[in-house]
C-alpha cells in the first residue's frame, strides 16, 4: 500500500525509515530521498511514527 502517492513511498518504505530512526515526516522523506509534494500523506506518516514510538515505549517497560 502506498503512503505517499506523489513520491511512491510504500508503507514498508516508511516503516523502514521509522525503524532506522526517522521521527519526523521530513526524516522519512529524507530517508526515501524525496520531499513532500502535496503533503496529504504527512498525517499518515505522523501516525505511523506515533504508533512505532508507542510500541517502543511499551517494549522498554
Amino acid at each position: 500500500m502506498y503512503v505517499c502517492n506523489c513520491n511512491a513511498i510504500r508503507e514498508r518504505d516508511a516503516k523502514s525509515a521509522i525503524l532506522s530512526g526517522a521521527i519526523t515526516p521530513k526524516a522519512v522523506f529524507d530517508h526515501c530521498q524525496t520531499r513532500a509534494q502535496c503533503a496529504k500523506c504527512v498525517c499518515d506518516i505522523r501516525q505511523m511514527i506515533a504508533e512505532q514510538q508507542s510500541v517502543m515505549a511499551i517494549a522498554a517497560e
